[in-house]
């Protein structure tokens, strides 16, 4: 009875004292504002060493309203397969072998003004070509939709909410970042992303709810045209939404979670997908001198599937089709030293893709899109066309069989925190021919004007004999990428 009373006794002393606390927050404060530690997410906490995000720890612009950003991304990359046509298959962030390569200038910024908010930024580069193409959605109905965004890598706009923490409605074109790595390669850890992150979506278009229950959780909800797609592809839009819990500035943990359906034409089919990670930085000593400064790790790992009309997620039955399903993980470590101006990054993945829905189409003759194609006409003209794909195109049907696993290391140095320069290796390996090798996937010369049809005196059309799209089961590549953000 005694401890009863006790412990009632404290109950009510720790209710008087926080309601007394609150009391006189109230009459403090000159308004009804919470401090800004607690008003702004993730306030505070440094996540300039975390894989997919932005490592500057403040803009140099100050100017009301508007907060401007300009970064470029460049490169320069070599594989080991030489491929002739200097064609790179299977990466969103690269696109030409032996050649200085600008892959993104983007120039955009944020704006803010009483509630009202937008964000916008520019896509010029090869990534205005290489992103867009994966997207089949543009191909239903009129209007080049491929064209009208492909120059846009971000834009919309929306309201920000004083409400908990802040709630932020948002529609247009906005970032996904489902397999972990940011679409902007300034602010990742790699350079060429594993198959995880680089066969799952970079952006979404359509609308995005923020919730922030506290300074230290986000909840998202989307609806949206449909997974990386302009448009959609059936009468449904997707759904899907990502929550990100940060309890220190040394642990993040996300997931993001999608249901849509994604495949054209076929009204029966549904997408499920799940995306995870866990981010930890195990050590930090950041008035270290020479050495170590901090070192951190990335996990993340993927799993979903497709089911109905004719496919039937993670087994085959001989009723409703074979399996198709995505299952990926990728895992890195990196250490900074010398004032973490110097970091050292290793890591690599696997992926498995029955079906290969998930898997990113090759380029040119190997392609199964419409695909610009010379045809040699009987009077020895050559006739420039678009075919409704590749004469030997990469299959994507039920059953189709696809496994990948990949590995690399890199060293960037970053003298302030807007220049990087970075050197990486990378090795990747599939189960199927996929990469390109010696031949290329263009043409017997490598270039898009070399005809690979032929048209007889009859009219019938037939490739060239003794060539077709080469595609390796391994490359070998070396990058070299300067990344500017100011």
């Amino acid at each position: 009875m005694k401890i009863t009373k006790i412990t009632l006794l404290t109950l009510a002393t720790v209710t008087f004292m926080h309601q007394a606390k609150a009391q006189t927050y109230a009459k403090d404060s000159t308004s009804k504002k919470h401090s800004l530690q607690d008003q702004t997410p993730f306030d505070n906490m440094d996540q300039s060493w975390v894989n997919g995000n932005d490592r500057r720890d403040s803009s140099i612009f100050h100017i009301p309203y508007f907060t401007p950003e300009i970064f470029l991304d460049a490169n320069v990359t070599a594989s080991g397969n030489n491929p002739i046509d200097h064609t790179v298959v299977g990466s969103t962030a690269l696109a030409r072998n032996n050649e200085m390569d600008v892959s993104q200038l983007g120039f955009g910024g944020d704006f803010n003004y009483n509630g009202a908010r937008a964000r916008f930024m520019t896509q010029l580069g090869t990534r205005a070509e290489v992103v867009p193409r994966n997207d089949y959605s543009p191909y239903r109905g009129q209007y080049d939709l491929q064209d009208a965004y492909r120059y846009i890598s971000e834009a919309y706009g929306g309201y920000h909410f004083n409400c908990m923490h802040g709630i932020n409605v948002d529609g247009g074109l906005f970032m996904s970042y489902i397999g972990l790595n940011s679409y902007y390669q300034v602010e990742n850890w790699d350079y060429q992303a594993s198959y995880t992150s680089d066969n799952t979506p970079w952006f979404f278009n359509g609308i995005r709810t923020q919730i922030f229950p506290s300074n230290k959780l986000k909840i998202e909800i989307w609806l949206i045209n449909g997974w990386q797609s302009y448009a959609t592809f059936n009468s449904n839009p997707g759904f899907g939404g990502n929550i990100t819990w940060i309890p220190n500035e040394n642990i993040k943990l996300l997931t993001n979670d999608y249901y849509g359906k994604d495949a054209a034409g076929l009204l029966g089919r549904h997408r499920f997908h799940s995306d995870n990670s866990f981010l930890a930085r195990y050590y930090h000593a950041p008035k270290s001198k020479k050495g170590i400064t901090q070192m951190a790790f990335s996990l993340t790992g993927d799993i979903g599937y497709e089911s109905g009309d004719g496919v039937n997620g993670f087994t085959s039955s001989p009723t409703n089709g074979p399996a198709q399903y995505f299952e990926s993980a990728m895992i890195y470590n990196r250490i900074w030293f010398a004032h973490s101006k110097l970091a050292w990054l290793v890591g690599g993945g696997v992926m498995k893709n029955p079906g290969r829905y998930l898997v990113l189409e090759p380029t040119g003759q190997a392609s199964d899109l419409p695909t610009p194609t010379a045809i040699l006409l009987p009077n020895g003209a050559i006739s420039q066309t678009t075919a409704q794909a590749g004469i030997d195109p990469f299959t994507q049907n039920p059953g189709d069989q696809f496994a990948a696993w990949d590995c690399s290391t890199n060293i960037a140095w970053m003298p302030n925190q807007s220049i990087e320069f970075k050197l990486e290796l990378v090795h990747r390996q599939a189960s199927v021919g996929y990469f390109a090798g010696p031949g290329g996937v263009t043409s017997p010369n490598g270039y898009t004007t070399d005809p690979v049809l032929i048209q007889s005196a009859n009219g019938a059309i037939t490739p060239i004999p003794g060539w077709a799209p080469d595609l390796v089961r391994s490359e070998n590549r070396i990058i070299i990428a300067i990344l500017f953000r100011i």
